[in-house]
């Protein structure tokens, strides 16, 4: 074949350099081009990591056996000779920022395995990496510089390990850094982004612990989820405590004199209280309001009847509910003695919500454990019913006050209540009418120990209704106005956007197939029944959505009898679309 020449940058040779020319014929394979440009360049130093990308096509050449002919390369073709691993800085949810080499090169959902191998977080699936929010400078910060822990020197080792963002954010998780514009030294945010969280174990897992907590903890202090104003005071309670533990209990850390900085930050990661400020979201918020009608239930079984009176209890029901299947979940306040339990009941259609509103706390601990029992399909003669209830009655048990022992408290402890609870509060209270009864439910907490204050806090919040759902705007097919959609970890959500009132619920276990239209950016979705859905994205691609649904189902797939080893394969199977192939 006719030689010619091909020109290409190599990043080495800095910005100004002129790109090296080389000749070169189209049944040249890519490890020759590489082969030539290093002589070329006269430069002894390791060209390992080295690649080639194509910047016309956004197009790494790793295929080094395939020829300039079989990628359809020719002379005018924009090439640069460079590293694949390079700088970025990380912000974690707790503030700090990382500054590390990741690679450009491998799908994102491989860039963030290899960032959760180093910084010893397991179950790296669960997250995943977004553009940051602007940042507004205030002119007194202008001069200072955020604290930047620098890990680019640490070894990327390949062995095993021993929010109403409208989400529209998130990068793809089948396409590399280089692809979707992200640069050397930009930032990106690491978040937890898939909210079913596997196999936690405190032992191991004391950084993957902290930074779900500190997402959790900003969750809530932004208001990107909903929470009773007895649950915002145990939840600042426990902030208190935390942060008073952290500073006192001894972090246990490798002692490699190598991984120095390494160690600082993972340090800095398991116990730093700081985090970035953002806006708080603007989710909708349930405005309308419920009313309820007493009748008589009775529980037996897995099912719960209801009838208009204890007299007529011995006849036919207005209706029998099977609980088995069921979604339960708590929403109380007990200040103001409202004891609910939301059941969502799988039906054809979808899935329908009913609120059981209890009398009082006794009833609602006996109730609340009966219908979790029979959601799992155990009934009340069960051995783990007592457990249950005693289990309900301590979580109530937190959110009780002491007043006694609290106001005497106050005047001892000087606590800042404006990073312990959201904006809302401190314009509700002024902070001495905060500290009194952060204190209060502080009593009830004390005595955890740092993991038990932060398993309890992510357990308080996991148990919130709204816990799990990530929300964007859609339009679906035949509608004419937008509607919110709400993704969960087991199911989507239709959301009114006016009121904030669910229409209607999927779940995943009965979908049959979903997919994607990729020429009018259209999702369809069947379930069984059929049941068919279709929408556009507003907010969003309707990549991202497609992703957090096949996410979700590959994250159902996880189990302990399987290998440990992660089935990259099945996720991009379930998440990529045909664009990643």
């Amino acid at each position: 074949m006719a030689a010619w020449d091909l020109s290409v940058t190599v990043e080495d040779l800095g910005l100004d350099a002129p790109p090296v020319t080389i000749s070169v014929a189209s049944d040249l394979h890519i490890g020759g081009v590489i082969l030539k440009l290093v002589e070329k360049t006269q430069i002894k130093q390791d060209w390992s990591d080295h690649a080639l990308w194509w910047e016309q096509k956004q197009r790494w050449l790793l295929r080094t056996a395939w020829t300039l002919e079989k990628y359809g390369i020719h002379a005018d073709a924009k090439l640069v000779f460079m590293p694949q691993h390079k700088p970025l800085r990380l912000g974690l949810p707790n503030g700090i920022t990382l500054r590390l080499r990741v690679c450009f090169s491998n799908p994102v959902f491989q860039t963030v395995m290899g960032i959760c191998r180093m910084l010893n977080i397991r179950h790296p699936e669960e997250l995943s990496l977004l553009r940051p929010m602007e940042e507004k400078k205030k002119k007194k910060d202008k001069n200072l510089a955020p604290e930047i822990y620098d890990l680019t020197e640490v070894p990327l080792s390949s062995g095993t390990r021993i929010t109403f963002y409208l989400h529209c954010r998130w990068l793809d998780s089948s396409r590399c850094l280089l692809q979707q514009g992200i640069q050397e030294n930009d930032k990106l945010w690491l978040r937890f982004k898939y909210y079913s969280t596997y196999d936690m174990d405190p032992k191991y897992d004391a950084v993957r612990l902290t930074q779900l907590y500190e997402q959790a903890r900003w969750a809530i202090l932004l208001e990107d989820i909903d929470c009773t104003e007895e649950e915002m005071m145990l939840f600042g309670a426990l902030q208190y405590h935390i942060s008073k533990v952290a500073q006192s209990e001894p972090q246990i850390m490798s002692n490699n004199p190598a991984m120095d900085d390494l160690d600082s930050a993972l340090q800095s990661l398991e116990v730093k209280m700081e985090g970035e400020g953002s806006s708080a979201s603007d989710l909708p918020k349930r405005l309308t309001l419920k009313g309820y009608k007493q009748y008589w239930f009775k529980f037996q079984d897995t099912s719960i009847s209801y009838f208009k009176s204890k007299e007529e209890s011995i006849g036919e029901p207005i209706q029998m509910i099977n609980l088995k299947g069921c979604e339960v979940a708590p929403d109380v306040n007990v200040a103001a003695q409202k004891f609910l339990i939301r059941l969502l009941i799988p039906a054809p259609e979808g899935m329908n919500e009913v609120y059981l509103r209890c009398e009082n706390e006794q009833q609602y601990a006996q109730w609340m454990a009966g219908c979790r029992l029979a959601s799992k399909g155990k009934t009340l003669a069960d051995s783990s019913f007592q457990s249950e209830i005693q289990s309900i009655r301590s979580f109530l048990a937190m959110q009780k006050t002491n007043s006694s022992s609290s106001s005497a408290n106050a005047s001892e402890e000087s606590i800042n209540t404006h990073s312990l609870v959201s904006p809302r509060y401190h314009k509700k209270y002024k902070p001495k009418q905060l500290t009194p009864r952060i204190l209060d439910a502080y009593q009830n907490v004390a005595q955890l120990s740092l993991t038990d204050a932060l398993m309890r806090f992510l357990q308080i919040w996991q148990a919130l209704p709204d816990f799990g759902l990530s929300y964007v705007v859609v339009r679906f097919k035949g509608s004419r106005k937008d509607e919110v959609l709400g993704i969960a970890p087991n199911r989507l959500i239709r959301i009114d956007l006016s009121v904030g009132d669910v229409v209607k619920t999927w779940r995943y276990n009965n979908m049959k197939q979903w997919n994607v239209n990729w020429d009018i950016r259209q999702m369809a979705i069947e379930f069984e029944g059929n049941v068919n859905i279709a929408f556009s994205c507003v907010t969003a691609d309707c990549k991202i959505v497609h992703e957090f649904i096949g996410g979700y189902i590959f994250m159902s797939t996880r189990s302990r009898e399987k290998s440990e080893t992660l089935n990259e394969e099945l996720f991009h199977k379930l998440t990529g679309g045909h664009e990643a192939l």
